[in-house]
């Protein structure tokens, strides 16, 4: 497991998520529900970040989806982690296009999310605020880096399965990422969150 900063990103449950998923495929309502519950916290955070208050409605339309699809999935937990948050992109994407407007930040209830435990200086920096703030200060970000930040850190992701999840080159992905997380560093470790209202995901600057 420690071949050094990009080395596989483990989640505390994937190994619990894999054998629920195993289980669920095999008609397990019990295990569908266990992968629901370590699934969805980091889901929801995502969609958040996405189309704002209709994440709850985004995130049922994908779950209906991955319900039904379940059987054809293969992998392990951190590729289930991923599969699911492809199809809620494409859910929360539709629902953009849908209501015409641009993705929007809103605010978190701090329960929400539970962050991975500390991974490098920047993870830190971010779980040393609350959830609700930390989501406002990724909602500034330039689009590519704010969803390459929500996919490693809120959902769990590791670069490639994010870089997969996105449709771009995992190097790209990293690169957001890592500015993203730069940005949001030298934020909470200057001024830290300024008064302007949150800004619109997709805004450069």
């Amino acid at each position: 497991m420690g071949q050094g900063g990009e080395s596989r990103r483990v989640h505390a449950h994937d190994g619990e998520l894999s054998v629920a998923v195993a289980r669920a495929q095999e008609g397990d309502e019990a295990a569908f529900a266990v992968a629901y519950r370590l699934v969805q916290p980091g889901l929801l955070g995502y969609l958040r970040g996405l189309v704002g208050g209709d994440a709850e409605d985004v995130a049922s339309d994908a779950w209906l989806e991955i319900a039904r699809d379940l059987g054809r999935f293969k992998g392990d937990g951190a590729g289930f982690r991923g599969w699911t948050a492809t199809i809620a992109r494409h859910r929360a994407l539709d629902h953009l296009r849908r209501q015409k407007v641009r993705p929007r930040p809103s605010a978190l209830e701090s329960d929400v999310l539970d962050l991975p435990g500390p991974h490098s200086t920047h993870d830190q920096a971010l779980e040393s605020i609350s959830t609700q703030s930390a989501l406002e200060l990724i909602g500034g970000l330039p689009r590519d880096q704010a969803e390459a930040v929500l996919l490693r850190v809120v959902v769990g992701l590791d670069g490639p399965a994010a870089a997969r999840v996105l449709g771009k080159r995992p190097g790209a992905v990293r690169t957001a990422a890592h500015r993203g997380l730069k940005r949001l560093a030298q934020q909470l470790g200057g001024a830290g969150v300024t008064d302007d209202g949150p800004r619109t995901l997709g805004e450069s600057k």
